[in-house]
Order: C-alpha cells, then structure tokens, then sequence
C-alpha cells in the first residue's frame, strides 16, 4: 500500500480525482444513515421483550411493587446491581430509567449542597474543576459545562488516563473536585483501564478533601470478542486505601434491554448514601418499582446476563467487523487514519491527519451518513488537534455499514489529500 504521505503532487491530485468521482456516485445514491449515537438495533431490543410477559408485582421480600415507597430500590434489585457493580447491596441504590440522570443528580446535590455534611457546597466555591480524560463522553462534558465546572482534558493512554498528570494536578489545586470516567471500554476510544490505573486513582492523594471520581460503568457487561477485558473493582480499591467516599459508581441497562425503558443504579459508602437519600426523600416518593421488578424476574443472575450479553454480541460483532474491515481495506498503511480495535463497547475511535476531522464528517454528510460532530468527545467541543472521530456501528444494518464506511473512508482520503497538497 502506497503511502499517501510519500506521494508527490501530481499523485495526489490522479488519485484524488478517483475518489471524487466515487464520492459523488455515492452522493446520487441519496443514502440516508445516521451514526450519531450509540442506539441499539431493532434486532437487540427484540432480545428482551418477553420481558414484557412478566405480570407479577410482589418482590421476595414481600414489597407490594404498584405502590408508594421503596426509596432505595428493591432489595432484589439492589442485590444484582450489587453483583454486577461489586458492591454489597446496601451499598446500592437502584433508581429510575437512566444512569445519566443519576450522575446529573449527584454533581447537582454537590453544587447545592456538597457531598457530605460540614464540606462546602461546590456552587459556593469561586471555581470548580473535573479532570475529562479525553477523548471522552459528550453527555459527561455537557453536565460539567451546565453547571460553570471548569473542564480540563487528560489525554487517554492505552492503558487509561495519564495518571501522572492527574496526581499531579488533583495534589496541588483543591479546585479539582472530580474526576469522569468510563472505565470499561471507554467511550470513545474503547480502553479498559488498567489495575495500575484503578488502583492509583483510589490511592491517590488529593488537595480537595471532597474530591469525587465519578465511575460511569456503562459497559461493564459489553464484552464482544475473546474473554473481553477485565477491570478492577475501584471501590474495594478506594476502600483499601481508606477512601471509602471516594468513588460513585453507575450502571444502567439501557444497552442491556431497553434504553428508554431499563433501569439504573448507582454504588457508593454507606456514608454517602446516607447524604444522597435524605435528598431523595424531599425529591421523590421511590423509583418505578414495577420495572426494577421486570427486570430481575428477567435478568435473574449474573450467569442470566452473561448469556443475555453473549445475543447482544452476535448481533453486533458482525458490525464491529464490517466496520474493521472496511477501515483495513480502504486506508491501512496509508498514514492518514490510525484507529482502535476494542475487544467490547459501543464505539470504534478513529484519528486523522490533524485539522480535518470536521471536514471529513462535513463530507460524509453531505453524502447521507450522519456522525458524531467532530469535536464532541472534548470538553467544550473542542478536539485541539481536530482529528477525533466517534464511529457507532451499532444501530445501522451490516448492509447499511458497508456502504456508509466505504463513503467515510472515501472522504477521509480526500480531505487528506488537499491536507497533503498544502504542504
């Protein structure tokens, strides 16, 4: 394969004709895909509706589900979330729909009125600051940014975030407050953080005495190829090295079964818990029980979800290996795209030539496939170097896969082209 970095000009400009001429064929295809988000296919929704069958409403321990009450969740639902995340189940609170809303709801309750008792609320503070390991999750980025948190990007290394800037930075400015992450295949770059890395973030020593890392778990059960990888519990790590309060975990099954009809939960120290539910009970009544119970009766047990996760990944490795595919056969070896290959999640990370990334998602637009905004996984929106791409294979058929990555990788190797021919 020729590099297109080693390509004079006039070689450039003959291979640069092929590829407009292609890219307008796919123009006049009037394709219509939309890659934007990480939305389940027809196919992994249809695995969990006989969920719907599911008519009882007592819990095993007694609790009458169409009722008033149960502001911590189901005893039933907190021990299997506890299961998944690594908790016991008095340390879990099981709520409603969506794990997002519950972390909207903690950085909230700490900028009114701090994370446990005698400690600042952080809205009253003259500035606060989250480390955003990057690139990372829109909708993480976008809660900071609601609430004035000062943003500041850590750069992701192959085994998580670089952790010798955040203990620097977390041990000398007691403004940084929290930390937000995605563990386990991280959006978008699909890292798994390493047991060093777990480990140091729950040792670490930080200026803030109420310094959060906020542990976003959403794809603790994606695994789609091998064993899939394996991530340390922070919370046993946290406790060891006595920073019980430290972590907040979440989870939610919103790529489990239904993603506007699941149910999420979060895990953290009793301590916590305490704080959070004396809010809660001014806020709301209890969660929809109903549905918590749905979803044991389902789910059942960590070897019922393992099975249920292994559907999930027949329906979507085809599509993670369409998309693979297509990038090797189309611009390996070239020096204009760099991507990962993650063994689980929802998400391929893709890199180019710096400064044309909104270009080429520009391009792939105009051609009929939609993506993620170039920009979107940095804080602000802004990607420094403009070359990270989010691509979400999940919910666009095999079919539909091949056609919209041969028009990405079509404007790829455009766009870097007239990159090149200004040099």
């Amino acid at each position: 394969m020729v590099k297109f970095t080693e390509m004079n000009a006039k070689e450039l400009e003959e291979k640069k004709e092929i590829l407009l001429k292609k890219y307008e064929d796919f123009k006049n295809m009037n394709l219509k895909y939309d890659m934007s988000r990480g939305k389940p296919c027809k196919e992994q929704l249809d695995l969990s509706m006989k969920m719907m069958e599911i008519t009882d409403y007592m819990s095993s321990d007694g609790v009458e589900c169409r009722n008033y009450g149960g502001l911590d969740g189901l005893l039933e639902a907190r021990e299997l979330f506890g299961e998944i995340l690594g908790a016991n189940a008095d340390e879990v609170l099981v709520g409603g729909n969506s794990a997002l809303n519950m972390i909207y709801d903690t950085i909230e309750r700490a900028m009114n009125f701090g994370v446990l008792p005698g400690e600042i609320p952080w809205g009253k503070l003259p500035k606060v600051k989250f480390l955003c390991p990057s690139p990372g999750y829109d909708r993480h980025f976008a809660i900071c940014e609601l609430f004035g948190i000062e943003m500041i990007p850590i750069d992701m290394n192959l085994d998580g975030p670089d952790i010798e800037t955040i203990e620097k930075l977390v041990g000398s400015d007691e403004a940084i407050k929290g930390i937000m992450c995605v563990p386990k295949y991280s959006n978008p770059d699909g890292i798994t953080y390493s047991d060093h890395i777990v480990d140091r973030l729950a040792q670490m020593e930080t200026k803030a005495k109420d310094f959060r890392i906020i542990w976003d778990n959403a794809y603790v059960v994606h695994d789609l190829f091998g064993e899939g990888d394996k991530l340390k519990n922070i919370f046993e790590a946290c406790k060891e090295a006595g920073h019980e309060d430290r972590v907040f975990m979440y989870i939610s099954t919103s790529k489990i079964t239904f993603p506007g009809a699941g149910v999420a939960a979060m895990a953290t120290s009793k301590e916590n818990l305490k704080e959070i539910k004396k809010k809660l009970s001014i806020q709301m009544i209890g969660p929809d029980k109903m549905n918590q119970l749905r979803h044991v009766r389902f789910l059942k047990d960590m070897e019922a979800i393992e099975a249920h996760m292994k559907k999930h990944a027949e329906i979507m490795k085809p599509k993670f290996s369409t998309v693979l595919n297509t990038l090797s056969a189309e611009l390996d070896g070239k020096e204009i795209a760099w991507w990962n290959k993650p063994n689980g999640g929802y998400f391929i990370s893709l890199n180019t030539l710096d400064g044309c990334a909104k270009e080429v998602i520009k391009m792939t637009a105009d051609a009929g496939v939609i993506m993620t905004p170039a920009g979107a996984t940095y804080p602000y929106g802004n990607d420094p170097r403009d070359r990270n791409i989010r691509i979400a294979p999940s919910f666009p058929s095999v079919e539909e896969l091949k056609n919209a990555m041969e028009v990405f990788c079509t404007c790829i190797q455009i766009v870097s082209i007239n990159k090149l021919l200004l040099k």
